[in-house]
């Protein structure tokens, strides 16, 4: 091949036919529409892929795919939403369902910032416990999640699939409060507003966790029993712990022990407690002090004194190193 075509081959124009090589032209020409198909393909299949890839990373974006997880790679949100119970009755049913007709609705994850290839759950934990007992993958909407979003989508999920009872919401709002979060965003992940947010958090606070566990979440009970258990139990939590390891306790339904655990503290409450209120400046009743044996407890009605308790709490070392004071002087006079 001369110069001229080796130069005319490179930009795709047909060499001068030599009349020393016949039939050259059309050698020439099959060998460079091969070339040219080929190439045509191999950019062909790139531009597909980069596109797929592309619309992989929207998807990914906007949480509209779903893909298949192992769920080794699945780990909780950092804060609990649910009451752990040891019989979840319908737990067996959800695996056999899944097992049957296959996982219809994905769980949601986000990617773990720090570890690629694995996820945190904001929501079907349960799902991802029946893939675990199947031992199948499971099916997961992916989308970058802010914590906020992600604590937001976990309450808002909840509420519209299977509702918190009572008292999970009230422990829901004291872990996340517990863990950092802004009041605005627990009330949007609960669908709340400030003034219930802050009864949530208050019955939470006032009942010991372990009595909240051992009890379960007592779906019946709604807020005006738990509210009254609050009320009741303050630093009682210790009068019904022998009650909270029975057998006979334990074996009841959660409904049946909150009954149960109700009835104890208010007898204890009949046997002796003296209580008397703090009126505040207006005359309302603002705090219920109440003695009993050697503890005292002071409870504060927030509608009342909202964050009253809050800025006594923050001066509690200030006042006693006072009180200390104050004493040691009276001593000496």
């Amino acid at each position: 091949m001369s110069r001229k075509d080796t130069v005319n081959s490179l930009f795709m124009r047909k060499p001068e036919a030599s009349a020393a090589t016949p039939g050259a032209e059309k050698n020439a020409d099959r060998v460079r529409t091969g070339a040219i198909s080929a190439m045509g393909a191999s950019l062909q299949e790139m531009s597909e892929g980069a596109r797929a890839a592309a619309r992989l990373q929207e998807q990914l974006a906007s949480g509209t795919v779903i893909i298949e997880l192992d769920p080794s790679v699945v780990t909780n949100s950092s804060v609990s939403d649910r009451i752990t119970i040891d019989v979840d009755p319908g737990f067996d049913d959800l695996v056999a369902s899944i097992r049957e007709h296959g996982q219809q609705v994905p769980i949601l994850v986000r990617p773990e910032p720090d570890r690629a290839g694995h996820y945190q759950i904001a929501y079907g934990r349960r799902r991802l416990r029946a893939a675990v007992a199947i031992g199948s993958n499971v099916r997961a909407i992916v989308q970058n999640l802010t914590d906020d979003e992600l604590v937001i989508a976990q309450g808002k999920e909840n509420l519209d699939r299977q509702d918190l009872s009572y008292i999970e919401k009230a422990l829901f709002a004291r872990r996340l409060e517990d863990a950092g979060y802004q009041r605005d965003v627990i009330a949007a992940a609960l669908s709340t507003d400030k003034g219930d947010l802050s009864r949530y958090i208050s019955v939470a606070r006032s009942i010991p966790e372990a009595v909240v566990q051992a009890i379960g979440p007592a779906p019946k009970a709604g807020r005006s029993r738990w509210i009254g258990l609050a009320d009741a139990i303050g630093a009682r939590g210790e009068d019904v712990e022998t009650l909270l390891v029975r057998d006979d306790f334990l074996s009841l339904p959660s409904d049946e022990r909150f009954a149960k655990v109700l009835a104890a503290v208010a007898q204890v409450k009949k046997a002796g407690d003296v209580g008397t209120h703090w009126k505040n400046a207006k005359g309302q009743n603002a705090a219920l002090i109440e003695r009993a044996g050697k503890k005292t407890r002071i409870t504060f009605d927030e509608r009342v004194v909202p964050d009253f308790a809050a800025f006594l709490t923050e001066r509690l070392d200030k006042l006693h190193a006072e009180f200390l004071a104050e004493r040691s002087t009276k001593r000496r006079d």
